[in-house]
C-alpha cells in the first residue's frame, strides 16, 4: 500500500455509465431463495446447540488469543492536509452471543481504546443467531470514545436475525453510534474533511450507494463502508477512495489457503484489492459462526492510518 496516484476529481453521481453491483452467487452467499434461507435458518440452528456445549466457548476464547491489531497505512489521492494521520479502526463480523459474552466484548473494544483511533466504524454482523445479542454491547460500547465519533453499518445477521433492524438501529443510536444505512456524514479534523459513507448488506438489505453519497463534495476523499465486499464492484465504478468489508472471515477455516466456503463471487476472500483508482480492504473480522474456530485466518481488528498522497 505504498503506491500513490496524482489527485483526481469523482465523477458526478450517478455516472452515465453507471454499473450496478452483481448478487454475490454461493450456497451461503446471495439474495435469500426459501432453499438458501433454510440453509441459514439450519445452521444458525446447529450453532445455537453447539454454543451450550462447554469446551465450545473455550475454544472460542482460544481463537480470540490469535487477534491481531495490525497498522496499515491508507494512502488517499486527494484530500487537504489535515486528514493525513487520521486513524480508524474498522471491527467488523463480532458476531456476539453465541462464542463472545459481555466480558469478552469489553476485553476487545479496551484493546481498540488502548490503539487510540480517531474514528471506530463497525462493519456489520455485530449479533450471530439471536436479535437481542445485540445488547451485549452496551458496556463494550462505553469503553471507547474516539473524537471524531463512532459508525456503524448492518450486516447479514442483524438483518437476517434482526427483524427489519428493529432493535439493532435504535439501540446503536442510544449508545451514542451513528447508523449509516445508506447514508454518510462529514469527517471534519484539522481543517480536512473526508466523506464517511455507508451501505445497506448487499445481501439481506437494500444498498443505495447514490443516497449514501448524497452530500458529498468533490475535492474531499469518499470512505465507504460496505458490510459484503462484492459491493466494491459497484464503488469502484464511480472512483470511491476506500471501501471497507468484512463479511467473509477471511475464510474462517483455511487449509493451504483455501476456504471451503466462499463468500465472495469475485474472490474477495481478505486484504487488499484495487481497480483503478479505488481500493478495497476486506478484514477478516473478529468471531467465527457456526463452529467456535478458526484456522489460517486469524482475527483482527485492522487499524488504518491515512495519508495524503498531495500533502
Amino acid at each position: 500500500m505504498t503506491e500513490t496516484r496524482p489527485p483526481t476529481i469523482l465523477p458526478e453521481w450517478p455516472p452515465a455509465s453507471r454499473r450496478r453491483a452483481p448478487r454475490p452467487v454461493g450456497m451461503l452467499t446471495g439474495r435469500r431463495s426459501r432453499v438458501r434461507r433454510w440453509l441459514s435458518w439450519s445452521l444458525s440452528m446447529f450453532n445455537r446447540a453447539f454454543d451450550r456445549v462447554p469446551p465450545s466457548r473455550w475454544l472460542h476464547r482460544w481463537a480470540q488469543r490469535g487477534l491481531g491489531f495490525p497498522e496499515i497505512e491508507i494512502p488517499l489521492r486527494r484530500g487537504a492536509p489535515g486528514l493525513d494521520g487520521l486513524r480508524i479502526a474498522f471491527v467488523s463480523d463480532i458476531h456476539a452471543g453465541s462464542y463472545m459474552d459481555e466480558r469478552d466484548l469489553c476485553r476487545i473494544f479496551a484493546k481498540i481504546a488502548a490503539r487510540k483511533p480517531d474514528v471506530v466504524c463497525l462493519g456489520g454482523d455485530l449479533i450471530n443467531t439471536r436479535e437481542r445479542e445485540i445488547l451485549l454491547f452496551r458496556r463494550a460500547l462505553a469503553e471507547v470514545a474516539p473524537p471524531l465519533g463512532v459508525f456503524a453499518v448492518p450486516g447479514n445477521h442483524d438483518h437476517f436475525w434482526g427483524k427489519d433492524l428493529g432493535l439493532w438501529s435504535p439501540f446503536l443510536r442510544e449508545q451514542g453510534v451513528e447508523v449509516l444505512t445508506n447514508r454518510g456524514v462529514r469527517i471534519e479534523r484539522d481543517g480536512g474533511a473526508l466523506w464517511l459513507a455507508g451501505v445497506d448488506d448487499l445481501t439481506e438489505g437494500e444498498p443505495d450507494l447514490d443516497q449514501a453519497l448524497r452530500g458529498a463534495r468533490h475535492d474531499e476523499p469518499v470512505i465507504l463502508l460496505s458490510h459484503h465486499p462484492d459491493f466494491f464492484f459497484e464503488a469502484a465504478a464511480v472512483g470511491i477512495d476506500l471501501t471497507l468489508s468484512g463479511h467473509t472471515h477471511g475464510g474462517q477455516i483455511c487449509v493451504l489457503g483455501k476456504a471451503a466456503i466462499l463468500h465472495s463471487a469475485f474472490g474477495y476472500q481478505g486484504g487488499h484489492y484495487r481497480e483503478a483508482d479505488s481500493t478495497l480492504f476486506v478484514s477478516r473480522g473478529v468471531g467465527a459462526t457456526v463452529l467456535p474456530l478458526r484456522i489460517g485466518a486469524p482475527a483482527e481488528v485492522p487499524i488504518f492510518t491515512v495519508r495524503i498522497a498531495n500533502r
